[in-house]
């Protein structure tokens, strides 16, 4: 069983900054690419910023500039620092991994519960 738990989400004033965290644990044998996608009242859940299990990362053009996705394997977590936020990034952040259950298994895809991030004043 694979559980992803995100964590470090919260009221922040606009300008201000946040750390989010993801960790995987379970039984599994390898953890893929991990990533961070976003959802707002009303709209679609969208892809914010992904990193390979090599490290190779990318984000979103909103993002770009302001948010920095990093990990560390030996800790099955994801991180995604969040600067100079703006109301607009107001949405329940979500944690996606790729995780290998078993040696000779396929990659199947994982999500976390979500945490809240509001940016208001």
């Amino acid at each position: 069983q694979v559980q992803l738990v995100e964590s470090g989400g919260g009221l922040v004033q606009p300008g201000g900054s946040l750390r989010l965290s993801c960790v995987a644990s379970g039984n599994f044998f390898f953890v893929n690419a991990m990533g961070w996608y976003r959802q707002a009242p009303g709209k679609e859940r969208e892809w914010v910023a992904g990193s390979t299990s090599a490290g190779t990362t990318n984000v979103a053009d909103s993002v770009k500039g302001r948010f920095t996705i990093s990990r560390d394997n030996g800790k099955n977590t994801v991180y995604l620092q969040m600067n100079n936020l703006k109301p607009e990034d107001t949405a329940v952040y979500y944690c996606k991994a790729g995780v290998r259950v078993e040696l000779r298994g396929s990659t199947d895809d994982y999500w976390g519960q979500g945490t809240p991030v509001t940016v208001s004043s």
